[in-house]
């Protein structure tokens, strides 16, 4: 099988040396769609949910399909509305949307697939031979998400200088899909997940992968997120590492190829942020302000929330 049951995606080998590679993710809309989000936004975001699990696996997109159902009193311009959500979303990575089916329910549900051809040897996986003292990294910087779900959800203020970056993360999240590809061209990735989870899930599903541990050392905590965590007397970095829905890409890779992956990245405009390591010793572990401490499996979890 090209990807384990345990991973951001499945597979089916194609017999020639590439594999389809297909993701299935769900958008409800109570659960989903914080107050503020449109219709537009939703289903665009709905999109970027599944294409960022094929981009954790080094996969572009081709198509997306969407299943909808929704209840009898929803507008006509509603329906519009997430047409071109769908449609915006897609070609954002190229795709295209292809299909899809509708039904009634009593609340609005996306079921979305997207799907991609890829060489299969190219295929980064959560279990991809990572080895103890391989590089830990992500594509981007964490908090921002958690910032702007506190000031929706929970009434934190919000400084107007840091209100854009922090809403927009929400409202229209950015899949690492090149990224992804880019990053699997080079061969040195050890293993990958997109961080949809929050980042000490991912860390800790990483690590039931890899039967490795991971120590981080310099947690990648955004600016905005500092200054909102200041601003509202929070941690920066409980922010950083116990959000959910940032679809970065956490992955391992080997030390010597450092500056090939710092170039893979550089060539589609993304910066590489080390954040540690991986251990042999099992656990998740957190040095920072000269202290160790563990790092929970904090974030977004489905029935728990």
């Amino acid at each position: 099988m090209p990807i384990p049951f345990w991973d951001d995606a499945s597979a089916i080998s194609l017999g020639d040396g590439r594999a389809l590679v297909i993701n299935t993710d769900m958008l409800v809309w109570s659960t989903d769609v914080p107050e503020g989000m449109s219709p537009f936004q939703a289903a665009r975001k709905a999109v970027v949910m599944n294409v960022s699990d094929l981009g954790a696996k080094g996969v572009p997109p081709l198509a997306f399909m969407a299943d909808l159902a929704v209840p009898r009193d929803t507008t006509v311009e509603t329906m519009e509305e997430l047409a071109r959500g769908f449609e915006a979303g897609a070609r954002l990575y190229g795709a295209h949307v292809v299909g899809g089916d509708t039904n009634e329910a009593c609340d609005i549900i996306v079921s979305g697939i997207a799907f991609g051809v890829v060489v299969e040897k190219r295929i980064m996986r959560r279990a991809g031979g990572a080895r103890p003292g391989d590089l830990l990294a992500t594509t981007g910087l964490f908090g921002l998400t958690s910032s702007g779900f506190k000031h929706l959800l929970e009434g934190y203020e919000l400084p107007e200088n840091i209100m854009k970056p922090v809403l927009d993360s929400i409202y229209l999240p950015v899949a690492r899909v090149w990224e992804g590809v880019a990053l699997s061209m080079t061969g040195a990735v050890t293993g990958c997940m997109d961080s949809s989870d929050g980042l000490g899930v991912s860390l800790h599903d990483l690590s039931r992968s890899t039967d490795l541990g991971y120590r981080v050392t310099d947690p990648p905590v955004h600016p905005a997120a500092e200054r909102f965590a200041e601003h509202n007397g929070l941690d920066p970095v409980e922010l950083a590492l116990y959000g959910g829905e940032e679809y970065e890409l956490v992955f391992s890779f080997k030390p010597e190829a450092l500056g090939q992956v710092q170039s893979a990245l550089a060539g589609v405009g993304c910066g590489l942020h080390v954040i540690g390591e991986v251990t042999e010793e099992k656990g998740i572990t957190l040095e920072h302000g000269g202290e160790t401490r563990p790092i929970r499996p904090g974030g977004w979890i489905h029935f728990t929330g």
